[in-house]
């Protein structure tokens, strides 16, 4: 979750995540934060890899796209390059959290305070 008194314009890492679980539970250590973020990540990836789709109600889905192979350009030499068909990680938005950063972005930008 975004902390006003850290970092603005950086990204949340993975550390970051879990010192914020660890700091919201009390009862949790930061080494089992550290271990419930890892378990939730690999659970989504080990899902994704097999070809299955993630729906978190609330937040978003995750999904695997295809990419068909192409010709590509090489920007250096100019020569046409075959690119490989891929299947790459894609996240859609849920309804939820579409409004929660529509609202919370549009408060950051007039300076209101959040609710």
């Amino acid at each position: 979750m975004f902390c006003p008194q850290k970092r603005h314009t950086s990204a949340m890492t993975r550390s970051d995540l879990v010192e914020e679980l660890a700091a919201r539970f009390s009862q949790l250590t930061h080494r089992d934060a550290e271990y419930a973020v890892k378990t939730i990540l690999d659970a989504l990836s080990d899902t994704l890899v097999r070809g299955n789709r993630v729906e978190i109600r609330g937040f978003g889905s995750f999904s695997i796209n295809r990419r068909p192979p192409r010709m590509g350009r090489n920007p250096r030499s100019g020569e046409s390059v075959a690119i490989p068909e891929k299947r790459v990680p894609h996240f859609k938005p849920g309804k939820a959290l579409r409004e929660a950063v529509d609202a919370r972005t549009g408060d950051l930008l007039t300076g209101k305070p959040s609710a």
